[in-house]
């Protein structure tokens, strides 16, 4: 059960993270250069399908993997644990996530338009750097980086 918990986890990461990357690096620079919000849009909605349902198996997996871990649910923001810090860190950046994700639909992407294109990206960078981060967070509870 752990190996398929942590292969659908590491899958969704995978969906989530590649895809901010591709976003930040490949598609973002170009629509401000160009100031074409449409090809933004596009993007969004295709990668919305697949990265959605990402995010919610990374959530889903990481709360059941970080119960393995620290069964004791009180003590996931006691960061004087070096597991359980981990485990407080992931949660800090899909706090951070959420308040990014909700602040973009609601309030950017419905009147996305070439004058609001900057503050859009002012959230597709930190989420990108957020994913990126979950990641190597991740590797921490293997390899000990951040113990």
């Amino acid at each position: 059960m752990y190996g398929t918990l942590l292969l659908l986890h590491i899958l969704g990461a995978t969906v989530w993270t590649g895809g901010h990357l591709i976003v930040a690096l490949t598609i973002l620079p170009r629509v401000l250069k160009q100031r074409a919000p449409a090809e933004l849009l596009r993007f969004e909605s295709t990668y919305e399908r697949i990265g959605i349902p990402a995010l919610l198996i990374q959530v889903a997996t990481g709360l059941w993997l970080a119960y393995r871990m620290v069964p004791d649910v009180s003590q996931w923001l006691a960061f004087d644990n070096p597991v359980a810090r981990l485990v407080g860190t992931k949660l800090v950046l899909l706090a951070l996530t959420m308040v990014f994700a909700a602040d973009a639909r609601l309030r950017i992407i419905p009147r996305l338009s070439e004058k609001n294109l900057i503050a859009l990206a002012w959230h597709i960078i930190p989420v990108t750097v957020i994913s990126v981060l979950f990641v190597v967070v991740g590797v921490s509870f293997r390899t000990g980086w951040f113990y």
